[in-house]
């Protein structure tokens, strides 16, 4: 029987390295690579496709939110589980959203990522057992409304512009990061704060933040 191939995609060392000595004691698994950052998870999982993918929701330089809307929109085959401290309801909604099929916290046992891992091959979402079945019902209530959040007022290239301005990244380096001209970045980032009626860096890395486009850390 081949091995299922797993990606690993979380900036978190010691939590990747546990995560990788576990799943490596598994004989119908393998892990082919590990990433940190939402870019490279990308490239790499294009280059190598494996079945899954474990993607932290938030990574620098692109959450795993957007990284999981890039790579299905490239390679559709990939089932991809979420890995998050975070249990609110936007988090998982807008997973669900771009295409994951798994949303796990990462304090829920072993057992039970090894049991996503199997439903996610299957066709089948799986979620962690501490979010409430509520979650589930106001994603299919609210999937095709606007639910107000960044992902929804914000278009894909705006959120990843906020996200580095929120990281401290200066415009430069945010136009070189997007291969994009200085300029383009200026008009993105006012448009980011006319939309959202903020007038400060301070105040966008707060809203990103909030709307967990990156990590607190």
């Amino acid at each position: 029987m081949t091995p299922l191939r797993i990606l690993i995609a979380d900036d978190h060392r010691l939590f990747k390295d546990g995560l990788r000595t576990l799943l490596d004691k598994e004989k119908d698994i393998k892990v082919v690579a590990e990433t940190t950052e939402g870019d490279e998870t990308v490239s790499k999982v294009c280059d190598l496709k494996p079945d899954v993918v474990l993607m932290d929701v938030s990574m620098p330089g692109l959450n795993g939110i957007e990284a999981t809307r890039k790579i299905l929109s490239k390679c559709g085959a990939v089932r991809i589980i979420m890995l998050s401290m975070h249990s609110d309801r936007r988090f998982v909604i807008e997973s669900l959203r771009a295409g994951a099929l798994g949303y796990l916290l990462k304090d829920c046992a072993f057992e039970e990522l090894l049991l996503a891992i199997k439903s996610v091959c299957a066709g089948k979402i799986h979620l962690s057992r501490p979010i409430n079945d509520s979650v589930v019902n106001d994603y299919v209530a609210l999937a095709a409304a606007s639910s107000g959040s960044a992902f929804s007022v914000l278009s894909a290239r705006e959120r990843e512009v906020l996200q580095l301005i929120a990281e401290g990244k200066s415009t430069k380096e945010t136009a070189a990061r997007l291969n994009v001209s200085v300029k383009t970045v200026e008009t993105h980032r006012k448009q980011i704060m006319d939309k959202l009626n903020l007038h400060s860096v301070a105040e966008l890395t707060k809203y990103a933040i909030r709307e967990g486009l990156t990590p607190l850390e």
